[in-house]
């Protein structure tokens, strides 16, 4: 991104801002904007933009917003590209994306490609199970339930009848569907109590029946195992190799081809199955399933299948014989994935455990914030090796305080409670960091819109705060707007990493708002003022506050000229005899630098109210010597004013320090002022003496304060006199 292009209007209080952020040579920008102007409105406009809902001017609701915000090519910045950092969040915190600073890419990508190779053999093996038992439900579900206590263990069940399938020799119940059986109101309606006893009683006669046969054994060979193996006899050649099946009966029966043996096995059946006895029971069963509506078409598959009635004894036995069937059938499926799950689970816990020892950028950026920042605690990642491994998306965190030899850990909402602001403030910057150092991992292109991150923070802090913004600076793939209302702040950032030609200044107008360069950044006077100070009026009122503190710290305040340029910002008994050469003078005197001004013999307070008077037609911009000329003014004003009305020049001379206050104490004590000039002259006393005791390194009280405010109350005392 080249440029971020703005156009807002009616946006939490600015009224109208359009501006073209150049980040064609360097990607930061730091803007400073006194209190109120724009700094949290522009903040919460591009936070909005982040959430994709519409701005709004939440004090005049009705007013029309426009929010276009745009690249160089007049594309809308996507959501995902902007982030912004307030100044303090409490419910910030860790997400999937911060999470994936534990991802380990090398070992992730192993891991899955295990997981995949498993996947793929389960996705057929269920698509047989599918196709064979004639199921609707979830497969996976069903085998899990049935082999295990749960329906999300399916890998566990599959396991769990590995020995089973390896003595399976047959699939006896492959016939049947298993919604015919398992389907609910089919289980509901078996676990009546008419129909369970039913059921018993059929059971009974049948077992009966099958102790008295010729060939049959209950449990030991019954019909399945006799078809079974005349099946297999006759597939491995058995008959044609003209060997034959002695069946051992009180006369011992001789049998050589397979139709005759399933002929004995098919009359020996019948002859249980079509007992008097065992169709009277199952014309029991049978009654109790034609009254029921829901079930009636059970009638018609059991008498079909009448084979399966013993097995309902026991449901949950014959689930697991009936998916055991099924896993016959499709053995080879079976055992590929069996075989691929053994294989990937050696491997499965090598990996974890190289996980669990996996250094990564996670710890990078807790070690960064221990070394810079200072809590009373230390984040313990409670699920670790599965976020490394991608197993779990979210990390989980402990906090774990330690005492002594005693320690204690705190899920984060208890944590919460005991933090005090600051170290609530120091949690809140690392969940920053996480994001950021998440989005450097992944070389995500993203504008940071930086809220005054430093504020209220200690100077140890802020600083740390300042170094890890330069360190972002140096992402090629980040661009940052830093918005403040500290100057201090504003001055440092300038002198660590923000170029100079990328520091900005906003100020309200009667439009809108306008931004422009930042002049005077690390001295006002130095940088803009003394070059000018005998070609530019203004500069040089506004140069007398900085040009009487070097004589002060040189020479003290009972120098003379010390003493003169007093009396031009109090009101002085020679306040107006001082010319223009005069603070000419001093200013070569102190800084060897020679010029002279145009009409130098022209009193300086003259020059001072004039210079003021045009200040009250200057647009509402960061211009600090309009601030400085306006407050000097007023002050000389004010106090001019005061002397006039006490009328008591010995009262006015013996007041040797702190003259505005005094004067004040005075004028309401000797005079019968009227409210509105005391009110007045409070202002001046409130508004003034920051602004004109300035030096280089403490200017923001004036910078913070507005235009309008100054030119009111110029307005107003000059109205007094």
């Amino acid at each position: 991104m080249k440029t971020l292009k703005i156009d807002l209007q009616n946006c939490y209080g600015i009224r109208k801002l359009k501006y073209e952020f150049d980040f064609s040579t360097h990607n930061v920008v730091a803007i400073y904007a006194a209190n109120g102007s724009m700094k949290s409105s522009l903040a919460n406009t591009f936070f909005d933009l982040t959430q994709a809902v519409p701005s709004k001017d939440r004090v005049f609701p009705g007013r029309t917003c426009t929010r276009v915000i745009t690249d160089e090519s007049g594309t809308e910045l996507p959501k995902e590209r902007v982030f912004v950092v307030r100044p303090y969040d409490e419910v910030l915190g860790h997400t999937e994306k911060t999470s994936t600073l534990l991802v380990n890419a090398p070992l992730r990508k192993e891991y899955e490609e295990l997981h995949a190779g498993i996947e793929a053999a389960k996705k057929v093996f269920l698509n047989a199970m599918k196709e064979v038992s004639g199921s609707k439900r979830d497969i996976e579900k069903e085998i899990s339930s049935a082999f295990t206590k749960s329906d999300r263990e399916f890998d566990k069940a599959i396991f769990r009848v590995e020995k089973e399938m390896r003595d399976q020799k047959s699939a006896p119940y492959s016939g049947i569907g298993y919604d015919e059986i398992f389907d609910d109101r089919i289980q509901a309606f078996l676990k009546t109590g008419d129909v369970r006893t039913a059921i018993k009683e059929y059971i009974e006669k049948y077992n009966e029946l099958l102790a008295a046969s010729t060939y049959f054994k209950k449990g030991v060979f019954n019909f399945y195992n006799a078809a079974t193996i005349a099946k297999q006899l006759a597939d491995n050649g058995f008959f044609e190799a003209k060997h034959s099946v002695t069946l051992n009966a009180p006369t011992k029966k001789e049998i050589s081809s397979q139709v005759e043996l399933e002929k004995v096995i098919e009359d020996e059946k019948n002859q249980i199955l079509k007992s008097a006895e065992l169709r009277k029971r199952f014309a029991a069963i049978d009654k109790q399933i034609t009254k029921n509506a829901t079930v009636r078409d059970f009638s018609n598959y059991l008498s079909e299948n009448e084979k399966i009635i013993p097995a309902l004894a026991n449901v949950e036995a014959f689930r697991e014989e009936l998916w055991r069937s099924y896993f016959f059938l499709k053995i080879d499926l079976y055992n590929d994935l069996v075989a691929k799950l053994h294989a990937a689970e050696k491997r499965k816990v090598e990996i974890e455990a190289e996980a669990a020892k996996e250094r990564t950028q996670w710890e990078r950026v807790i070690e960064l914030f221990n070394g810079r920042f200072h809590v009373p605690f230390r984040l313990v990642p409670q699920n670790r090796v599965a976020v490394i491994l991608a197993q779990e998306p979210l990390l989980s965190l402990g906090f774990r305080f330690e005492d002594g030899s005693e320690s204690a850990t705190l899920e984060r909402d208890e944590l919460m409670r005991v933090l005090s602001t600051g170290e609530k403030k120091a949690l809140y910057i690392l969940n920053i960091i996480f994001e950021v150092e998440a989005r450097r991992q992944a070389n995500q292109e993203t504008l940071f819109i930086v809220d005054d991150i430093a504020d209220s923070f200690d100077y140890k802090n802020k600083y740390a705060i300042v170094e890890y913004l330069k360190e972002m600076a140096e992402d090629p793939h980040f661009y940052q707007v830093i918005l403040t209302h500290n100057f201090d702040f504003f001055r440092t950032i300038q002198s660590r990493f923000v170029k100079y030609s990328q520091c900005l200044m906003a100020s309200k107008t009667d439009s809108g708002l306008s931004i422009n360069r930042a002049e005077g950044i690390r001295n006002i006077f130095v940088e803009g003022w003394k070059p000018h100070f005998f070609t530019d009026a203004r500069k040089r009122v506004a140069s007398i506050p900085f040009i009487r503190n070097i004589v002060e710290y040189t020479k003290g305040e009972n120098d003379p000229e010390y003493k003169k340029l007093t009396s031009l910002l109090h009101w002085k008994g020679d306040s107006g005899t001082i010319t223009q050469d005069d603070l000419a003078n001093v200013f070569r005197t102190v800084f060897g630098q020679a010029g002279s001004c145009l009409d130098g013999t022209k009193p300086m307070v003259e020059v001072i109210f004039g210079e003021a008077d045009a200040c009250l037609q200057a647009a509402d911009t960061p211009n600090l010597e309009n601030k400085v000329v306006l407050s000097i003014a007023i002050r000389l004003t004010a106090e001019r004013y005061m002397i006039g009305k006490i009328a008591d020049p010995a009262a006015v001379e013996a007041i040797s320090s702190k003259q505005t206050y005094e004067l004040f104490k005075l004028f309401r004590e000797r005079t019968a002022s009227k409210q509105e000039a005391i009110d007045v002259i409070e202002r001046v006393m409130l508004m003034t003496p920051e602004n004109i005791h300035l030096n280089a390194f403490m200017y923001e009280p004036i910078l913070d304060m507005s235009d309008e405010h100054l030119r009111k109350l110029y307005r107003d005392v000059k109205q007094l006199s």
